[in-house]
């Protein structure tokens, strides 16, 4: 039986954004098959995570607090109602 899972992996920077890291695997009766090439982006605070894997909606519920989002926001010079 062939089935797919996903890892993910999350590295937190000094400003709390979030690297992320996406990945395939295949397994074929319980041995992996195959690996594809890994997906990365980042999450900064403040970013809609409504998409992404509940992972990562969970740590950025947990580390994008309102302060954090603030203090990001004021560091990279982008107003209260900029998003993304």
């Amino acid at each position: 039986m062939i089935t797919k899972a996903t890892e993910v992996q999350i590295t937190i920077l000094p400003d709390a954004q979030m690297q992320v890291r996406e990945q395939t695997v295949i397994y074929e009766d319980g041995v992996e098959i195959a690996r594809q090439a890994p997906h990365r982006h980042v999450v900064a605070p403040g970013d809609d995570v409504a998409s992404e894997p509940e992972i990562v909606r969970d740590a950025a519920t947990g580390i994008h607090t309102a302060a954090r989002v603030q203090a990001y926001r004021e560091a990279k010079g982008r107003p209260e109602s900029a998003r993304g």
